[in-house]
């Protein structure tokens, strides 16, 4: 080994070893969770079956339940070979379960954290996980405050010489910009902002990377990327669930709130950002702030802004409620389960070229895309019926489920006339490369493990995020209420309107 613990053999440029996390471990708070057992411990596993994790790495379980240590090892068994997504294999497990700890207690429960406390340095000592921990927040925002302070206050967050301790933070973020301001001040009185890792999933996936290398490692999609060839840009999320058992989280917050705000905004920062002249975090962020800042919502909310709620109809071969005869949810409530709206960005790239951001519950089927969509040609040398099946060039990026990009052009049918008509050309992630995407979960552990903060958006986006949807929602508190769509359709008819106002339609994806 060389002096500085770096490996002489390995040369830094070689990309072929992947980044391994030093030594280390994870406190859950929230443990009992669904967000835990089905994402977050199966992602641990499998980042240990990949060997990124170190050898003793640890994970504490902190919830109310009476459990043991073995009862919180046979939980993360069950989770892991219900919900991981690689194969399970004995020996991984049993060098993953020697760091697993659990600590009962409330929130509120003092000796609960000074329990976590003393468990920390025992690990410390049995696994040599050196004092570096990250506190993953997998519980309802009304506790973020009271979790943040108990850690302050029981010296959990204290970063010792030469360690580190880092928290995470699942969305929402707050429900409005002044909620997301005071979060941010209280977990930044106790954790250094650069230590703060807000996770939105979406950030985490293959695909939404590859928005990155798609447009900056090829020559063919920068020239063409601003306002004098594309006409719009459609981003779409697209649930076919209802809110299944969330109505307590769910009513209040509304589609807008939960997707809008964090996700959809998140997508179209990267699909309209400029080239940042590296991808440290902070010529990333520097350049995902510029565009949220240049956002700009349209003057009249009630022509180019659409809320909906689902209502009860036949979807997938079954009878299916609507949202205000779920259960928990009152008959009055006005919260959106759908949300379309229209914005622009103010700068010389994008002037003048509308992106349409819209999700929803219990439509069509679950898919997330964005969708670049080009202006036609200024002029067509073809006989007037020659291309009548001819529609605008897209460049589809999809997200989720089946990952990988669409591109649609024009071609030729074949046959003695000349007639043009549109075909697609497809990538698809699953067919070009032979290992399977990581689920966006592990990467993002891994990276809070490493402290690469790459993929997690930093408190000035989520306080401009609210920004652009503060007065959207304010509109909507004073104006009428959300329009009806069946479930299993794509939407409320006003955000088709809302479209052909502009001359435009929504894609079906």
């Amino acid at each position: 080994m060389s002096v500085n613990g770096a490996n002489p053999l390995r040369d830094a440029q070689d990309r072929r070893l992947p980044r391994i996390a030093g030594p280390s471990g994870l406190v859950i708070f929230g443990v009992t969770g669904d967000l835990s057992r089905k994402k977050l411990m199966p992602a641990v596993y499998d980042l240990a079956n990949r060997g990124l994790l170190p050898p003793g790495f640890s994970l504490i379980g902190f919830a109310r339940r009476e459990w043991q240590d073995e009862d919180f090892a046979q939980e993360v068994h069950d989770a892991v070979k219900e919900h991981a997504r690689t194969p399970f294999r004995e020996e991984v497990w049993q060098q993953l379960v020697q760091g697993c700890r659990f600590v009962q207690g409330d929130f509120d429960d003092d000796l609960a954290f000074e329990t976590l406390k003393s468990t920390i340095e025992e690990l410390d000592k049995a696994q040599g996980t050196g004092g570096n921990f990250a506190f993953y927040l997998s519980v309802p925002p009304k506790f973020f405050p009271k979790v943040v302070a108990q850690l302050k206050k029981h010296g959990l967050a204290d970063q010792k010489e030469g360690s580190w301790r880092r928290a995470v933070i699942e969305k929402p973020f707050g429900h409005d910009l002044t909620s997301a301001q005071e979060l941010n001040q209280l977990v930044h009185d106790v954790f250094p902002p650069n230590e703060v890792f807000r996770i939105d999933h979406y950030l985490g996936k293959e695909t939404v990377q590859n928005i990155l290398a798609l447009r900056f490692a090829n020559t063919m999609f920068e020239p063409i990327w601003n306002r004098s060839y594309v006409d719009h840009v459609q981003i779409t999320m697209a649930e076919d669930i209802g809110i299944g058992g969330r109505a307590g989280y769910y009513d209040g917050i509304g589609a807008a709130r939960d997707v809008i705000q964090n996700h959809l905004l998140q997508l179209l920062a990267l699909t309209a950002m400029e080239e940042p002249g590296s991808f440290h975090p902070k010529a990333l962020v520097a350049e995902k702030l510029k565009v949220l800042t240049a956002v700009e919502l349209p003057e009249d909310l009630g022509k180019h802004t659409v809320r909906g709620q689902y209502s009860a109809a036949w979807q997938g071969g079954e009878k299916v409620v609507g949202y205000l005869e779920e259960d928990g949810i009152d008959p009055k409530s006005k919260t959106d389960t759908y949300a379309a709206i229209r914005l622009e960005i103010n700068n010389r790239r994008w002037a003048g070229v509308p992106f349409y951001l819209r999700t929803g519950k219990r439509l069509g089927r679950r898919v997330t895309e964005i969708a670049v969509v080009f202006k036609r040609a200024p002029y067509l040398p073809f006989e007037s019926g020659a291309t009548e099946e001819l529609g605008q060039n897209a460049l589809v990026i999809r997200v989720q489920p089946d990952e990988g990009v669409t591109v649609r052009f024009g071609s030729k049918v074949p046959g003695t006339s000349m007639e043009v008509r549109d075909v697609t050309m497809d990538f698809a992630y699953g067919e070009s490369f032979t290992e399977s995407s990581p689920e966006a979960y592990e990467r993002l552990i891994l990276d809070v493990l490493l402290g690469d903060a790459n993929l997690f958006p930093r408190h000035q986006e989520v306080e401009l995020s609210w920004n652009i949807l503060d007065p959207i929602e304010k509109y909507w508190d004073t104006h009428g209420k959300p329009a009806q769509y069946p479930s299993g359709t794509w939407g409320p008819v006003e955000a088709d309107e809302m479209l052909a106002r502009d001359g435009r339609s929504w894609r079906r994806p």
